[in-house]
């Protein structure tokens, strides 16, 4: 290895370490989140071209090592001049394997941990603060990032391209990091150009994408170390760098991606496919299908279809512009120049508080115990019952427990005050219906909500929510709240239903009671009116019997007197037939006559089918004329 790459192996680390200072302040001066982590992947990259020199320091100790052993057995001509074994004898080269033993892979592990880390706090840091680029400032910034964009560009492009042709594989990481580094800086000093323009958005989204390629590395370091701890050793095969990103290749250089693939294709195939008309023609005309498809894409995005019931807003970089777009076609520039969000303004739309629905919720009839959805929340809510009197003497608050499973429907009135009243007015509704369910269930009775109260209690949360949404500027009207299901938690529900039917029992056996105590008495009631009345309906006869009596005795003296002989007869007459009109009657005929009849005298109990009338026959008939004919006397 000549020392000429040494040489660029020092410059380019110094550059590097020089460019991620220089960064990191700039960014902490102007405030800028993009700025920020571009000086963490030059940190990075300054680590990567550290190790890498001092690993190019060892091999060139190697090499040169070589060199004089090789030339002292050529003037000694023996193979082992001080008579000692080949591992003492080649002290560069066993210090260049320690190196790449330990030193290299637990940099390597370092490198790992320390970009999944930086990727996850620095995710979390820039969620919290929020950085805002101080526009004073901006200037300055974009001169230094400019510069050394410039600076790195120009370096990695040597350096790559000297890595390639000289296949010095050592100056490939320093190469592709500083590569990355030029693009890093000059897509910061665009986002402060925007910010500067009124668009300071760019810059967080920036910082983020910076940050999802920190952690690709990270991911990638990782892979290697175990991909190096599987492979196979062959002796003589020169193994891969550890730290040597091939992302930070692809990202650096992107034409490397070609010789990779044609690389690939060759050895796959057994010949040179990359020497082939049509590998070539794709190498060279890619770039064109590439630009037609990009065109042809943006092109696409100049025409917006609204659906019926929708409307949208439309945004110039960043800024809203014109009115509101309305359900048809509409054409605007291209993305990301222009962009439309969508809103459902004539839809009635739905968020749930208290529960996560089911994916194949169908509406089935489910007890309390058994849960109703994906997830249910317990909220607190009151009660009239006195509070227990607890372990250290003090009462506890009368409180319970209760499972909701509220559906909130709402249809938007304002689609610019919902569109920027908040970055997302969905969620913040959530947020405020899910308060006034608490605040609301907080202030009432437990039983009195599961039961009479729910009608009540819909109305109140409905005009609460609304009222909380207009003083927010959320521009919404709150059309519907459903208290459809309020229950105890699952785990205590069967202990509810449990008190719950036993205070029922208890209910229905005093309604029984006070059932049988009403019949009683009123069967009494009404017994004993039975009684008066019947005693007056006899009483009222007796007199009226006696009353006729005496009536009637009247009547007989005064027939007595006018008939004495006949008036006894006839009563006499009329108290026989009276008193022989149920007796039976035999009529005795007289003694001197042979003929004998006889009569049945049995009762009849019913009907049978000898009582049936059979008419006579003729001969009969004939015979019954000739006994009704006169005799002739003899």
């Amino acid at each position: 290895m000549e020392k000429n790459n040494l040489r660029i192996g020092l410059v380019n680390w110094l550059i590097l370490l020089a460019a991620a200072a220089v960064t990191l302040v700039a960014a902490r001066y102007v405030k800028s989140a993009s700025g920020l982590v571009a000086g963490v992947l030059l940190a990075a990259g300054f680590l990567v071209a550290l190790v890498g020199y001092f690993q190019m320091r060892l091999e060139e100790r190697e090499r040169l090592e070589k060199l004089e052993f090789d030339e002292l057995n050529r003037q000694k001509g023996s193979t082992n001049l001080f008579g000692t074994d080949e591992a003492d004898t080649f002290a560069a080269r066993q210090s260049r394997e320690m190196f790449e033993k330990y030193f290299v892979r637990g940099f390597a592990i370092l490198l790992c941990g320390g970009a999944g880390f930086l990727t996850w706090w620095l995710w979390n840091y820039l969620g919290k603060e929020a950085l805002d680029v101080v526009e004073d400032r901006s200037t300055i910034a974009m001169t230094v990032t400019g510069l050394f964009g410039l600076i790195l560009f120009l370096l990695g492009k040597y350096t790559a391209g000297l890595a390639r042709l000289d296949d010095q594989r050592l100056l490939r990481p320093c190469g592709s990091y500083m590569l990355l580094g030029a693009y890093a800086s000059f897509l910061v000093t665009g986002a402060l150009a925007l910010n500067l323009i009124g668009y300071p958005r760019y810059d967080l989204d920036l910082a983020r994408v910076f940050l999802v390629l920190l952690g690709l590395v990270a991911a990638e370091t990782l892979l290697t170390l175990v991909a190096e701890i599987y492979r196979p050793r062959v002796k003589g095969k020169v193994a891969r760098i550890l730290y040597d990103s091939r992302l930070m290749g692809i990202v650096g250089e992107p034409e490397s991606l070609f010789r990779t693939a044609g690389q690939a294709l060759d050895y796959q195939f057994g010949f040179k496919v990359s020497e082939t008309w049509f590998y070539q023609t794709v190498r060279e005309k890619i770039g064109q299908w590439a630009a037609i498809w990009v065109v042809v894409l943006l092109a696409s995005t100049s025409v917006v279809f609204i659906e019926p019931g929708e409307q949208a807003v439309l945004e110039r970089f960043g800024a809203r512009t014109g009115g509101l777009l309305e359900p048809g076609a509409h054409l605007k520039l291209p993305w990301p120049v222009d962009e439309v969000f969508r809103f459902k303004t004539r839809e009635v739309q739905t968020l749930n508080v208290g529960f996560v629905p089911k994916d194949d919720d169908h509406g089935n009839t489910i007890l309390w115990n058994v849960a109703h959805y994906k997830e249910e929340f317990n909220l607190l809510v009151a009660s009239r019952e006195a509070g227990t009197t607890n372990s250290s003497g003090g009462v506890s608050v009368p409180v319970s427990l209760l499972t909701v499973s509220i559906p909130v429907q709402y249809q938007i009135r304002d689609v610019d005050k919902f569109a920027y009243a908040y970055a997302n007015s969905g969620g913040m509704l959530e947020k405020i219906a899910t308060r006034e369910v608490i605040r609301y269930l907080v202030g009432v009775d437990l039983n009195e909500v599961m039961s009479i109260g729910r009608e009540a209690a819909a109305k109140d949360l409905r005009l609460s929510i609304q009222k909380r949404s207009d003083d927010l500027g959320l521009g919404v009207e709150i059309l519907f709240v459903g208290l459809q299901d309020i229950h105890p938690p699952t785990k205590v529900a069967e202990a509810y239903q449990s008190v719950i039917g036993a205070q029922q029992a208890v209910a229905g056996a005093i309604l029984a009671a006070k059932g049988y105590a009403t019949r009683t008495v009123l069967l009494a009631s009404a017994e004993a009116q039975k009684k008066i009345n019947e005693a007056e309906a006899f009483s009222a006869q007796r007199i009226a019997s006696a009353a006729a009596t005496a009536s009637r005795f009247t009547n007989q003296i005064q027939a007595f007197n006018a008939a004495p002989s006949v008036y006894p007869t006839r009563a006499y007459l009329q108290t026989f037939a009276r008193a022989v009109g149920p007796a039976r009657k035999y009529i005795i005929a007289t003694t001197n006559s042979n003929e004998v009849v006889q009569f049945n005298l049995e009762d009849k109990i019913r009907t049978d089918i000898g009582d049936v009338y059979i008419p006579p026959t003729r001969d009969e008939q004939r015979q019954e004329r000739m006994k009704q004919q006169p005799q002739a006397p003899k």
